[in-house]
C-alpha cells in the first residue's frame, strides 16, 4: 500500500508527521513524502523542514494520499502541479485524504464537490465556497475520501483510514504502539465550547497576529 504526503512550503508539520506516523508503523505501508521537486520544505515556522524523496511524477498514481493543510495552503491553491496531481493521484486512489485546510486543496482540485467535508473550525465554512457540505465533525468519511478537522485530527483520520485499510485490529495495535492515549490538560480542545475571546485568540495565533 503506497501512501503519498504531498509537502508544500507553510504546511503544518503535524498534519504530515501524526498521519506518516500511524501509516507507517502498520506492516506493508510504505509512506513517501512528495513535492514538485525532491529536497527539503520548510514547515509553517521556517524552522523544521521535511525532505520530499519523491516527485509528483515519479509517484502519479499512490494508493492513498494525504494532503496536510498550514498557513501555506492558500498560496498553494496556485501550484497548479500540485493541485493537477492530487486530481489525477484521485482518480486511481483507494483512498484520497487530508488534514486541516489540505481539506480546500482537495476542493480546489474537484474531490470534495457536493461531498461532505470538515477541516480547521476557524475556516470549515468556507469549503462551502468551493463546492463541498461543511460538517462540524472530528473525521468525515465520504466513500473513499476522509477529511480531518484541524492538525490533531489527522491523527484520528490516520487511526480511521488505518482500520479501513488494514482492519481494526491493525489499528488498534498501532494506537497502543504509539500510546495515543490523550489526556490534555485543557478542555478547551473544541470550539464548540471554547469562549468567544478564546476562539479569537486561537486564531490570532493562527493569523500570526
Amino acid at each position: 500500500m503506497r501512501v503519498a504526503i504531498p509537502l508544500y512550503p507553510g504546511f503544518t508539520a503535524l498534519d504530515a508527521v501524526g498521519p506518516y506516523t500511524v501509516l507507517a508503523f502498520a506492516p506493508g505501508v510504505a509512506v513517501t513524502f512528495v513535492a514538485g521537486e525532491r529536497g527539503p520544505v520548510a514547515d509553517d515556522q521556517d524552522s523544521l523542514s521535511i525532505t520530499a524523496t519523491a516527485t509528483y511524477d515519479e509517484l502519479p498514481d499512490p494508493d492513498v494520499v494525504v494532503v496536510p493543510g498550514g498557513p501555506g495552503t492558500l498560496p498553494a491553491l496556485n501550484d497548479r502541479r500540485l493541485i493537477d496531481w492530487i486530481a489525477t493521484a484521485h482518480r486511481t486512489t483507494t483512498w484520497t485524504t487530508s488534514v486541516c485546510s489540505g481539506a480546500f486543496l482537495l476542493a480546489h482540485a474537484g474531490v470534495l464537490t457536493g461531498l461532505p467535508a470538515t477541516t480547521h473550525w476557524g475556516f470549515r465554512d468556507g469549503l462551502a465556497d468551493f463546492g463541498a457540505v461543511p460538517v462540524a465533525e472530528r473525521v468525515v468519511t465520504q466513500g473513499k475520501v476522509v477529511t480531518a478537522a484541524g492538525v490533531s485530527a489527522g491523527l484520528d483520520m490516520a487511526l480511521t483510514l488505518l482500520a479501513l485499510m488494514r482492519g481494526e485490529d491493525t489499528a488498534r495495535a498501532v494506537q497502543l504502539a504509539i500510546e495515543y492515549d490523550p489526556a490534555p490538560p485543557f478542555t478547551s480542545g473544541s470550539a464548540e465550547t471554547a469562549s468567544p475571546e478564546l476562539r479569537e485568540r486561537a486564531l490570532s495565533l493562527i493569523r500570526g497576529v
